[in-house]
């Protein structure tokens, strides 16, 4: 079955054709060849040809644009519920994967209302409604989403309300890992030559990294880290320890000088028993929140990681060394740049008055 055409011209590509018509119009009107009118108005002889013709036989009328044959089709209703249908992901209109081609949402606008577009009427129809090419995040399947919401107001509340009665800063910590395989990064190439980053297949090595993104009103936003390399030796820590996470908080209660309400993930070092028995022995200054399962949106500190990241893709490092240099050099530069750092809080989304 074949369905009527939708998708074509924007108002102001149409109006910019309506002028090129008129234009000619009083290139005819003065006599000019269609060699020249062409050529003035980049067009093909062929078209002003025939537009003089129209223009011999009826005059303006014949010359005036009959509107676009791909003019949309789709009512404002009828776009709602499109938007409503691609929502909802493509796994639940029978895709095996979770990606929107112009492919398939023009196979949807058939499915749903039996009109035809091209796909580049399907491009135009998405961008003028705001709808974008972009990748997306991933969420684990395991997040409970009702309980991230309901932590937001709640949960944050508590911590703030907590942090303004003992006048103590919030602080949100993460950990991160970065392996001798740098982060693939975008970068200009030859077109049909995909870029290759040689990077050593040999050779083992870990660097992990511990950061406080740290915040209170009135004051400039801090960023304390700390670093650790392994390098695969015999008895030599892959990580951090419960130790290291204690001392970590100690020294960010130093340079804060001032009480502290952590926010901390699930991470399982972080909920072994001495790691609990210090934090009930100093309450007095030490309070500690727990985000929700499986959501690293809600933590400021995943947007310096990726920050970190960013800043070493297609590092082709000689050395373990390499990489640590560059991932402190990027957290120390970070460290003097506090309007960064507000910028990953306000990323997340959270009620914060930076």
């Amino acid at each position: 079955m074949r369905y009527p055409q939708g998708g074509g011209l924007t108002d102001a590509e149409r109006t910019a054709r309506e002028q090129v018509r008129l234009q000619a119009v009083a290139g005819f009107e003065a006599g000019d060849k269609n060699r020249e009118i062409a050529a003035a108005l980049r067009v093909s002889e062929r078209s002003v040809e025939r537009w003089r013709r129209q223009w011999r036989e009826e005059g303006m009328a014949g010359v005036a644009s009959k509107g676009s044959p791909g003019r949309p089709r789709l009512s404002d209703t009828q776009i709602t519920r499109l938007e409503r249908a691609l929502e909802c992901g493509p796994l639940a209109h029978g895709w095996t994967d979770q990606r929107w081609t112009l492919a398939r949402v023009k196979t949807m606008i058939g499915r749903l209302f039996h009109v035809s577009y091209t796909l580049e009427g399907t491009w135009r129809l998405l961008r003028r409604h705001s709808w974008s090419w972009q990748q997306p995040a991933r969420r684990a399947i395991e997040r409970d989403d009702d309980a991230v919401e309901l932590w937001k107001p709640g949960g944050l509340a508590a911590g703030k309300s907590t942090a303004a009665v003992n006048n103590a800063w919030v602080v949100f910590e993460d950990e991160a890992g970065q392996s001798m395989t740098p982060p693939r990064a975008r970068t200009w190439g030859r077109k049909g030559v995909t870029p290759v980053v040689r990077v050593r297949g040999r050779g083992s090595g870990r660097v992990s990294m511990a950061g406080m993104t740290c915040y209170k009103t009135g004051e400039r936003s801090r960023l304390i880290y700390a670093i650790r390399e392994y390098r695969g030796r015999k008895d030599e820590p892959k990580g951090f320890g419960w130790k290291d996470y204690r001392d970590l908080i100690i020294r960010a209660h130093t340079q804060l000088g001032g009480p502290i309400v952590l926010v901390r993930d699930n991470l399982r070092m972080h909920l072994v028993a001495p790691l609990r028995e210090f934090f009930d022995a100093n309450a007095d200054w030490l309070t500690v929140f727990q985000l929700p399962t499986y959501a690293p949106d809600l933590n400021p500190q995943e947007g310096i990681w990726s920050l970190v990241k960013r800043d070493i893709g297609n590092l082709a490092a000689a050395d373990l060394s390499q990489i640590t240099r560059a991932v402190k050099r990027k957290l120390k530069m970070l460290q003097y740049r506090p309007e960064v750092v507000d910028g990953c809080l306000a990323g997340t989304g959270l009620a914060l008055s930076l």
